[in-house]
């Protein structure tokens, strides 16, 4: 993370909630205790519980005298980072938790979470051999809280009949205009069906609509000055209206399910889905970049922290359990079975994985998207408190509400500044 980068996160502290902050006194009494078991607390990304399980028991194989367990964290990420807010308030803590993209951040800043980088010194861990934007994206001060672990970002997964049966080829469309060129085909080709389906707002549509407002030259906001009224996002918003009234993109709370039961010719998903949408699809199909001008997709996914409240001893042990889960071999087994993205360097130098790869190169264009076709999150998203939640409301509005674009963006404008005016100026 550049130093600027670090300096605009710091003004974010606003961010953090208030009862985090109350936390920090209770964490180190509350957290001592511990039961002799090692405490990782996930909601298996990419549901990967059995996985996770799988690799917790060769930890406890070759480590008998400190066992972990997995403990089910909720549903998703904001349910687990709501579950350890209440364990800062009191409860027992865990050793490792999963913390998001989102999450992660005002953990860190409330010295809710442990900075690494000693105990990786302490604990053997090589931390090079992570990838290395994907490590950085957990630095904040010139410390690390946090390792990479299921990484991802947004794709573009089309049904290969329907892309030659509209005779469109086996590529993604190079930018979204062309895009609209192609949505006409692919109805007609899937009787009338959406060409494309995507998440509604309760289910991350902010993240995904993030990348078309980049290619509009738009964006949700330029540092602490929220966008949402610039020329580049309203006509990214009206693309998207325009869109879903013509019925060549549908907004669906179940779109991997719609998808894959042949209910749109595409779909805009997580690479975290990949995994299951093989297995489920009805259909062969091949991912692709979100559609251009580059960048077109953002970053996500999540990481794995260590709570500051616990022992100096507990602590060594996680970030060593923590090497465990993201060395390369496990990279490789986990990212092969949920279509995450490897964190360690050499996971492609690995035998199994270039088969793998060869194998299903639907996995490739992830790792290839990463470097070529996305960037950092813009702040009003994920430093803003409620940033996405308000996003995907505003856009849940002007899709399946039929609202005027420039009117709710309007609001979300002065609603995320007054957020803004609030919990971030007087810090500054």
């Amino acid at each position: 993370m550049s130093l600027s980068r670090r300096r605009f996160l710091a003004l974010s502290g606003a961010a953090a909630s208030v009862g985090a902050l109350a936390a920090c006194g209770t964490r180190a009494s509350a957290g001592q205790k511990g039961n002799g078991t090692l405490q990782f607390w996930s909601n298996h990304p990419g549901k990967s519980q059995a996985i996770e399980q799988k690799m917790i028991d060769a930890w406890n194989t070759a480590n008998p005298n400190t066992p972990a367990r997995l403990v089910d964290g909720g549903a998703n990420y904001e349910e687990l980072a709501q579950k350890f807010n209440a364990a800062l308030a009191g409860g027992e803590l865990p050793d490792v938790i999963v913390a998001s993209d989102v999450t992660w951040f005002n953990f860190a800043l409330n010295k809710a979470t442990t900075p690494l980088d000693e105990l990786w010194a302490t604990a053997g861990v090589k931390a090079e051999t992570f990838v290395d934007t994907l490590r950085e994206d957990y630095a904040y001060n010139g410390k690390h809280y946090g390792m990479p672990y299921s990484r991802s970002t947004n794709l573009m997964y089309l049904s290969t009949e329907l892309m030659q049966k509209a005779g469109l080829g086996s590529t993604g469309p190079a930018t979204w205009a062309q895009f609209a060129e192609w949505a006409p085909k692919l109805k007609e080709a899937n009787g009338g069906r959406p060409a494309l389906v995507v998440p509604d707002g309760k289910s991350y549509l902010d993240w995904y609509f993030q990348g078309m407002v980049w290619t509009f030259g738009g964006a949700y906001s330029d540092g602490w000055t929220p966008t949402f009224t610039k020329a580049g996002t309203i006509a990214a918003g009206q693309f998207l209206q325009d869109q879903v009234k013509a019925g060549n993109i549908a907004i669906s709370h179940d779109a991997v399910n719609q998808f894959s039961t042949g209910g749109a010719a595409a779909l805009l998903e997580s690479t975290g889905s990949l995994s299951g949408l093989t297995a489920s699809a009805s259909s062969p199909f091949f991912t692709a970049y979100l559609p251009g001008p580059r960048p077109g997709a953002a970053t996500g996914g999540a990481g794995l922290a260590v709570p500051a409240g616990i022992s100096d001893e507990r602590k060594v042990t996680a970030v060593k359990f923590i090497d465990h889960l993201t060395n390369t071999a496990n990279t490789v087994t986990f990212t092969q079975a949920t279509g995450y993205m490897p964190v360690r360097k050499d996971a492609l130098d690995d035998a199994a994985e270039q088969k793998f790869l060869a194998q299903n190169p639907n996995a490739t264009t992830a790792i290839r998207q990463v470097n070529e076709n996305t960037r950092s999150q813009d702040a009003a998203r994920v430093f803003v408190p409620g940033g996405g939640q308000r996003i995907g409301a505003a856009l849940d509005r002007i899709t399946t509400g039929k609202e005027d674009v420039a009117t709710v963006f309007g609001q979300l404008q002065d609603e995320t500044q007054k957020v803004i005016d609030r919990d971030i100026k007087p810090l500054l």
